[in-house]
């Protein structure tokens, strides 16, 4: 990762950037299933639901400016599922494409197991290319496949669950 990006947890006062740049992922029908914009508003009990410790929310900074976040999710929400994560990577779109999405993908997977989390899941359209193949590069496989699941601008699309196992087996 270049020397002048830093990942570091999320404040609140970073909410209205981290929104940003998640309504600039809901046109292109590519990364969210949010059909309209969201506000910051809308997102501060999300954004209180993360924990540094268990479930953090990341972001990216380049010069101080924030490029790009990562979120760690419950799974389902029960409590079987506690050592299960959903991640979620948005970047901003002149941020794209450089590999810095990689970076953050790679420190998610190297921290994960220190945040008691030993199987992530990143749930992606199936028409998402880009993003199904950054995470096949970090050793995701296809868990599951749901077919046309999602409906953007009247066409069904498909949800590809991809997962990996980043810590070895509980302790019985």
């Amino acid at each position: 990762m270049k020397p002048n990006i830093i990942i570091r947890d999320a404040a609140i006062e970073d909410l209205p950037r981290i929104v940003d740049i998640y309504n600039s992922t809901i046109e292109g029908r590519m990364v969210t299933a949010d059909l309209n914009p969201i506000t910051v508003e809308s997102r501060v009990d999300w954004f209180h639901d993360h924990h540094p410790s268990t479930r953090p929310l990341w972001v990216m900074t380049e010069e101080e400016t924030i490029i790009g976040w990562l979120s760690f999710q419950d799974f389902y929400g029960r409590p079987a599922y506690k050592a299960t994560a959903e991640i979620s990577i948005y970047m901003d779109a002149s941020c794209r494409k450089r590999g810095i999405g990689g970076a953050f993908l790679e420190e998610a997977i190297r921290r994960a197991p220190g945040l008691g989390i030993h199987t992530l899941l990143g749930f992606i359209f199936g028409h998402n290319e880009p993003s199904i193949r950054l995470f096949k590069r970090y050793g995701f496989e296809s868990w599951a496949h749901l077919p046309n699941v999602a409906e953007l601008d009247g066409v069904e699309r498909d949800l590809e669950i991809l997962g990996k196992r980043v810590a070895g087996k509980l302790d019985s």
